[in-house]
């Protein structure tokens, strides 16, 4: 099978890519770097700017399996052109995709979205039919999954993938939260009420490739673990893997006076549910917060 993946650079992408290149599929990854660090010599690579229209499309109209992970990272303060930036990437890049994706051809188009969908839901259980939110992460993934699926007129398979917060060794959140624990530095955000909706990077290798042998899914699928945890819960269980407290509680004005508008997104949550993972029969490697930050920190499982 050739696999295109957009934005295949990140913390995500990379994995994906290695997994499926040792499955034996073709992969290409296609991102923004002239010169990147490839990890297995098997995946192929192009620099591509895809918010432009270019030769990259001719890979898109070839490949099986498409799996759009490209965007700008939301992460850090939201000034004007950056929120512009955190839409563009994911929008022109998605409209780009699915109008390179030839009519009548069968192949599936994996378009990440995420669980700031569903905007800010209190104590809500949350699955895949709930509604939208009306914040600023809510309208960017009502619009991207919008382009998304444009591509069903074309009989394309398309299965919206919102992810959770994906937790692996040395990237993504992880990243920016273990040196802070290390140092004794660690604690929950504001109340620590807030839902926090996480999924082991292992689950989520592990349910792209069900979603692939289960061809009947698709539409929106929340990818996270079954069991959320309030980000005062997942403060003491990284705490306790790192052997260190968490006892260093950032007041909400203080994020908010950093972050601005992204620092309310951090303190408000989502209490997701992979329904459809659950309901077809996926069974999660890691459901706990315990169990898979210490596979993450030390390769226990």
């Amino acid at each position: 099978m050739k696999v295109f993946i957009s934005g295949g650079l990140g913390f995500v992408g990379k994995t994906v890519a290695m997994h499926l290149a040792e499955k034996g599929h073709k992969v290409l990854i296609a991102d923004l770097p002239a010169n990147p660090h490839i990890p297995d010599n098997r995946i192929a690579y192009m620099s591509a700017d895809m918010t432009s229209s270019g030769l990259w499309q001719k890979e898109v109209e070839s490949a099986d399996l498409i799996i759009n992970l490209a965007g700008v990272s939301i992460f850090g303060r939201w000034t004007a052109k950056r929120k512009k930036a955190i839409y563009d990437s994911r929008i022109l890049t998605t409209r780009n995709i699915v109008d390179a994706i030839p009519a009548g051809k069968k192949v599936t188009l994996y378009s990440t979205s995420a669980q700031g969908y569903y905007g800010f839901r209190g104590d809500e259980r949350i699955d895949e039919n709930a509604t939208s939110g009306n914040d600023f992460l809510a309208s960017v993934c009502r619009d991207w999954e919008k382009e998304a699926f444009r591509a069903q007129e074309k009989g394309t398979r398309v299965v919206i993938t919102r992810f959770g917060i994906v937790l692996g060794k040395g990237g993504g959140v992880l990243g920016i939260m273990e040196p802070l624990f290390r140092y004794f530095l660690g604690g929950a955000l504001g109340n620590g009420k807030q839902w926090f909706s996480w999924i082991h990077l292992e689950d989520l290798v592990g349910a792209y490739v069900f979603l692939l042998e289960n061809t009947d899914i698709a539409g929106p699928v929340n990818l996270c673990a079954p069991n959320p945890v309030t980000n005062a819960e997942f403060s003491a269980s990284l705490g306790k893997a790192l052997h260190r407290p968490s006892i260093m509680p950032v007041p909400s004005f203080a994020v908010k006076v950093v972050l601005g508008e992204f620092g309310e997104t951090l303190l408000h949550g989502q209490r997701v549910i992979p329904s459809k993972l659950l309901k077809a029969g996926y069974n999660f490697i890691y459901p706990s917060i315990e169990n898979a930050l210490m596979n993450i920190f030390y390769k226990t499982r």
